[in-house]
């Protein structure tokens, strides 16, 4: 990706997908050229997570909603410490942002950390687009010395695929830190982060468990170290067929019967540690308003999801793995695709949305108290024992 500092509202940029689609538009956050997976979010609000979410690395994300940057960019609602989208899409900028806690415009935001965007297009005729074709390479150009379109298409398919990405150790911590327990602390759990979400170990904290987030290279000793009562998978960007190493180390966990929760790319990491197979969706589930059933309970939660490939496991029987059976505990009210997986004779379930919600609704917040009664379970099994 190549940026400059950010010009002029006027502008002119361009959105080239790789079957050839072309939009023109304006400029928005900084001018340059980027690529990506063209994707789309339907969610109205929070705009900022969904920006500083690891999981949206090399990803082109395109706002369903058409008026974006409302609340303009404070300091306190980002998931991680950068924006990692490759590049933005929205139909209508706010001109001027509006909420207490805004200390700069979202175009200032995108510019400063140099991140191509474009406003102006119809994001309805484009997601309808993705809708009908799947998500798909794009490159947004910008500036006043725009190539031809031939010139740009061809860079376009030029482009890596998301397909065969193995994504998960470019976003993860370098080095392992600590979130402490809030108030009386009850368990330690170690967190392979493949993308993670701040949030996400702040809403274990919240529940006495002090959270050792680890880098996605740890190996098991590096696990076990920290003498977990639970280990627990982020989500993260990528293609799962390329996390060998995450799946080796979740087999182990699974060998040694240590309480185990996934979500997103965990869920997949799951799948694969079983012995199903994952695919790639045709445009993914991005958003805060994805209905999800509990099979467990029968529950219909509204969920939020950012993610293109799913595990491919029989909804209608309980396999046999390596590990014993495990069936599929949730499944998408919109398309039946998998969306979480439980062992039914050992320690261990996922998820494939994100039960911390940030941004989203809190329908699924249970499943941290499901994790946390997991851990006091075979604490007490193994204090009788």
């Amino acid at each position: 990706m190549t940026t400059s500092t950010r010009g002029a509202t006027k502008t002119p940029a361009v959105l080239v997908l790789e079957d050839g689609r072309i939009f023109r538009g304006r400029a928005y956050g900084a001018v340059g050229v980027t690529f990506g997976e063209a994707v789309f979010s339907t969610g109205m609000t929070g705009y900022q997570e969904t920006l500083t979410d690891p999981s949206y690395h090399r990803q082109v994300v395109v706002m369903t909603a058409p008026h974006i940057g409302n609340t303009g960019v404070n300091d306190e609602d980002p998931e991680s410490k950068r924006i990692w989208v490759s590049g933005y899409v929205v139909r209508d900028p706010a001109r001027v942002p509006s909420n207490w806690r805004s200390r700069r415009s979202l175009d200032e935001e995108l510019a400063q950390q140099g991140v191509v965007g474009i406003s102006g297009i119809d994001t309805r005729a484009l997601t309808r687009h993705l809708r009908e074709r799947g998500a798909m390479r794009v490159g947004i150009f910008s500036g006043a010395a725009l190539p031809d379109e031939g010139t740009m298409l061809t860079e376009v398919r030029q482009a890596p695929e998301m397909k065969g990405a193995n994504l998960s150790a470019e976003v993860a911590t370098k080095e392992p830190y600590v979130v402490p327990a809030i108030g009386e602390k009850k368990f330690t759990v170690a967190a392979v982060d493949l993308g993670i979400k701040g949030m996400t170990p702040h809403r274990m904290a919240e529940r006495g468990i002090e959270v050792h987030v680890l880098p996605a290279t740890a190996s098991v000793e590096d696990v076990y170290a920290v003498q977990p009562d639970g280990v627990f998978f982020s989500n993260g960007p990528g293609d799962p067929a390329t996390a060998d190493h995450p799946v080796s180390v979740m087999q182990a966990v699974l060998e040694r019967g240590t309480p185990l929760f996934g979500i997103c790319f965990g869920n997949q990491i799951l799948g694969r540690a079983l012995g199903f197979g994952t695919y790639k969706l045709k445009y993914g589930h991005r958003g805060i308003n994805q209905p999800v059933q509990d099979r467990t309970t029968g529950k219909v939660e509204v969920t939020a999801h950012n993610h293109g490939f799913a595990v491919d496991a029989p909804l209608d029987k309980v396999s046999e793995t390596p590990y014993g059976r495990a069936e599929v505990s949730h499944v998408c009210l919109n398309d039946n695709v998998v969306e979480g997986l439980q062992l039914l004779d050992r320690p261990a379930f996922s998820v494939q949305y994100h039960p911390e919600a940030a941004a989203g609704p809190h329908d699924a917040a249970y499943l941290f108290d499901r994790f946390t009664s997991l851990m006091s379970t075979v604490l007490m099994e193994g204090q009788r024992a």
